[in-house]
This record gives structure tokens, sequence and C-alpha cells, in this order.
């Protein structure tokens, strides 16, 4: 998988870009967790989301935001890190003209990226949150929520509480015109450990897939 280096607001980016053959394949980007607990785009969750969008067919592009890895810049609280976010998908875009879905999926504080970046970009199809985490940021700019997706945690998560979570779906629930799908992995903790993680990965597999056929009709 290539390693690639794309312009970001504050400098370089770091990323590892996987393309199909198809030039009219969807594209999709991942994004980590926190910058500053050690988040990187090597992160086990972040690594298996971008293969399973590869094995759908999807081009896939994931990044360190600044200051992580090789990316260039310093930790911005989430809002620098949000226009990491979407230079990322401009760059994924500007080498994917043809592609008819773009999807966006995260894990925890990249989840909580991932969701603002929907509001900003009105071709993003679908998203992924794994493990939002709604106990920490707010997540009330989801008004309305513009496109359907799916939010997956653990219901042994310490680090965003299930308690939370269900409050956030419940919340969008209640919006007109989307379908907000909400999975919880019985006993995985915040990180999918072990079989978890299979079961995850099986889940965000099946509702992509489903989409995708529903979205082609």
């Amino acid at each position: 998988m290539p390693e690639v280096i794309f312009p970001g607001p504050e400098g370089r980016l770091e990323g590892r870009y996987h393309p199909q053959k198809e030039k009219d394949a969807p594209i999709a980007i991942v994004l980590h967790p926190h910058p500053q607990f050690g988040g990187t785009m090597n992160n086990k969750v972040v690594y298996n989301l971008h293969y399973a969008f590869y094995n759908l067919g999807f081009t896939v592009l994931r990044f360190n935001f600044r200051g992580v890895g090789r990316s260039q810049g310093e930790y911005d609280q989430g809002i620098g890190e949000l226009s990491d976010a979407a230079s990322a998908l401009d760059y994924l875009q500007s080498m994917n003209n043809n592609s008819k879905h773009c999807w966006v999926a995260g894990f925890s504080f990249g989840a909580w990226i991932g969701m603002q970046l929907l509001m900003r970009r009105p071709e993003i199809t679908g998203f992924i949150s794994v493990a939002p985490p709604a106990n920490m940021y707010d997540f009330s700019f989801l008004a309305p929520c513009p496109s359907s997706g799916l939010i997956i945690n653990g219901t042994s998560d310490r680090v965003a509480p299930p308690a939370d979570t269900r409050s956030l779906v419940n919340k969008l629930h209640e919006q007109k015109g989307i379908t907000i799908t909400h999975n919880e992995v019985e006993g995985a903790d915040h990180f999918f450990q072990n079989q978890h993680m299979d079961t995850m990965i099986t889940s965000v597999t099946d509702y992509v897939k489903r989409r995708l056929t529903e979205t082609s009709r």
C-alpha cells in the first residue's frame, strides 16, 4: 500500500492510500483516535476499518492528523484536525473524480471529527462512527444530520460509556429523512480487543454492503 504525503493546512500530512483498479470505485477516508492519547493511522481499529472498506471495493485513504508520525503541525483541539480531514478528502477526491459514493469512517476522536466533516461536505453519502465519545464531546452540531450511517460501540466501553452513545443515537433517531443504525457489540471495550474486533468489522461490512446495494438501485 503506497505511502503518500499530501498538503494539509499546516504542512505535509502522511497517509496510506489504497486505490482500486476501477476508476469509478467508491471512496472512503478513515480517521484515527485522539493524537494526544497515542492515536495514529496504524491503530488496530483504523487499520481494520481501512481494509474492510478496501475489501468492499472502495479506494481508501487513512492518514495521520497534524503532529502525528510524519505529519507536520501540532495538535489543535479538533479544529485543525477537522481541516486536516477536509484536506484529506480533497486529496482523495482529486485522484478519484468519477466516484459516485463517498464515505467517512472514524474511531473515537476520529468519529467526532468524521461527524463534523459530514456536516461540511454534502457529497458524503454514508458514515461509520466507531465508539463516538459522546461523553467528552458535543455532538449537537448534528442538527440535522445530513446522511444515514452506522454508530457502533461496545457494551463494556469505559472510555465512551454506552449510555452516552445511546442518548446520542436517540437524538439522531428523531431526525427525518435519514436512518441511523446502531449496533452494540456485547462485552467489547473501547478498543474492540480480541474476537470483538471481528464482530465489529463484520457488522460494518454487512452495513456498508447493504447500503451500497440500496443506493445503486
